[in-house]
């Protein structure tokens, strides 16, 4: 279990942590492939191979999560195509009442998501999770994603945090390492990011499918 009174700080990935990653999957692995497919003339199979050797290729990479990258690469417009399925975006439904308890007991919650702001923005607007924030990174503003230790040393000295005293909360394994590489100190994975997919395994971390098994002790 976590333990409470050793941490001041927690920083929360957005994507698969506070909002069901089934809105980004069905956008990148459906929406994605149909709409180049019928903008280049391809097949179906034709557009997915091409697409996924791109998601391949910048896969870690801050283009990766790049709307403005994407929009040039595969010429079509990328927020409005979210736009059209925003009705997928959804909170986990365990998130509010884990964060509610947090600001009770006086932690710092920061958002830290490798997400384009444009896409932060949508969601902040169809979810209103910016509510129990204290503050807001997105790793576009350094140029350099979660993954790779400059972002770490850059958002800890900008923002000031005890990487001591500092809990991670994220569902991708490379970011999970990055962290841990980087000296914080309690990382908290999530098993099931996607509620349509399988529940995830992790080796080496403490995991959760519900924050409620990990509410602070009042």
């Amino acid at each position: 279990m976590l333990n409470w009174s050793k941490i001041d700080t927690v920083l929360l990935d957005m994507d698969g942590t506070l909002l069901d990653l089934h809105f980004d999957n069905y956008f990148w692995l459906t929406v994605i492939p149909e709409q180049y497919a019928l903008k280049h003339g391809l097949s179906l199979e034709q557009a997915k191979t091409d697409i996924f050797q791109r998601y391949q290729k910048v896969s870690g990479q801050i283009s990766w999560y790049c709307l403005d990258y994407w929009q040039q690469q595969l010429d079509l417009p990328i927020m409005a195509l979210k736009r059209d399925i925003q009705h997928l975006i959804k909170i986990r439904e365990d998130v509010p009442p884990f964060l509610t308890e947090l600001r009770k007991t006086g932690k710092e919650l920061i958002l830290l998501t490798n997400a384009h702001p444009d896409c932060v923005m949508l969601k902040f607007e169809l979810t209103a999770i910016d509510n129990y924030l204290d503050g807001v990174i997105s790793t576009h503003q350094y140029g350099v994603s979660k993954e790779h230790q400059p972002l770490w040393q850059q958002v800890q000295q900008e923002w000031q945090f005890d990487k001591a005293r500092t809990l991670f909360v994220d569902d991708s394994p490379a970011v999970l390492d990055a962290a841990k590489e980087f000296g914080i100190g309690h990382i908290l994975a999530v098993a099931n990011p996607d509620s349509r997919q399988p529940h995830k395994q992790f080796d080496g971390y403490l995991s959760t499918t519900d924050f409620r098994d990990f509410m602070p002790l009042k």
